[in-house]
């Protein structure tokens, strides 16, 4: 494992997450310890870090790599379980929760992790193998409609059944089973001029059905809020519109005391605000950070208080 996910934003992020050095944080994305190592330099030694991620190789690298540092917690759950995690620690609350949705550079350069389509693997895209349901099964089992509709829904490709028609008479032949045939299939029917903004769109869109990331996204955004301490922040990095989009509306519906008709004479709703937005803009990487990490190109980072 050479090449690891470099932290994206690092001191934004943790200038709006730790307020407490002897406090209490989840980070929902362990990766390979970038970010946990980091604000781990920044907690003192009553400070507690625990750290989830479904992705073994990650985990099992996190657990060597912290192997001596008494005050992280390593599981290899999926971060929607933040709720679930903080019981099995026996904490009712956390004094922040961070989680950066981006998928590591170690998935997107190594070919065995079929997370890359610039290289030949097998057509996979599960960032938990227990999952049942790959990339392979999809592209092999789905009807072209529902092919089209996971491709558009989830990657914005306008495309996407042309896509999926073409996808649908490749199989009849022979299966799909590596993602160099897929590539290859978008690659055909593709101008060269679109072709890496395409199969980019396509791969996620897989990425994130397979995964059923953004059902899980807005899990952990509302369990998050449960145990988050009054004062706590609760900081997101994300990486394509479908996911920022989540992030920017969770955190305004939670911002708001009332969601009555707006004619409403009395307020009947019981609507509780439970955050305070920071960031009213989404925080982006700065020049320096774009000249020395061009995969930071799209990140975004929203962040709000606990009130």
């Amino acid at each position: 494992m050479v090449t690891h996910h470099i932290p994206v934003l690092l001191n934004e992020a943790l200038g709006f997450l730790i307020t407490d050095k002897s406090g209490a944080y989840f980070e929902g994305t362990l990766g390979f310890g970038g970010h946990s190592e980091e604000i781990l330099k920044r907690l003192n030694k009553n400070g507690i870090l625990v750290s989830t991620d479904v992705d073994k190789n990650a985990f099992n690298y996190c657990k060597k790599k912290f192997e001596n540092e008494r005050r992280i917690r390593l599981y290899n759950f999926n971060y929607s379980l933040v709720d679930v995690i903080a019981k099995i620690e026996s904490l009712e609350f956390f004094d922040g929760v961070f989680a950066d949705l981006g998928v590591s550079s170690f998935q997107l350069d190594n070919s065995s992790s079929g997370f890359t389509y610039s290289a030949d693997a097998p057509l996979d895209l599960r960032m938990d193998k227990s999952l049942k349901l790959s990339a392979k099964d999809v592209v092999n089992d789905f009807p072209a409609k529902e092919l089209a509709d996971i491709i558009y829904k989830f990657g914005e490709e306008k495309n996407s059944r042309k896509i999926a028609r073409r996808i649908v008479e490749y199989r009849k032949v022979k299966p799909i089973t590596t993602t160099a045939q897929l590539r290859e299939i978008i690659s055909e029917i593709t101008p060269a001029r679109y072709q890496l903004k395409t199969l980019s769109r396509v791969f996620q869109a897989l990425r994130i059905f397979v995964n059923d990331e953004l059902n899980k996204l807005k899990e952990f955004l509302n369990h998050s809020v449960d145990v988050l301490k009054k004062g706590g922040r609760i900081v997101v990095i994300s990486y394509h519109s479908l996911e920022d989009r989540i992030v920017k509306e969770f955190f305004k519906y939670e911002e708001l005391d009332c969601i009555c008709p707006k004619d409403s004479p009395v307020c009947t709703c019981d609507k509780e605000q439970r955050l305070k937005i920071l960031t009213r803009k989404p925080v982006v990487p700065g020049k320096n950070e774009l000249d020395f990490n061009k995969r930071a190109r799209s990140a975004k980072l929203r962040a709000a208080e606990r009130i």
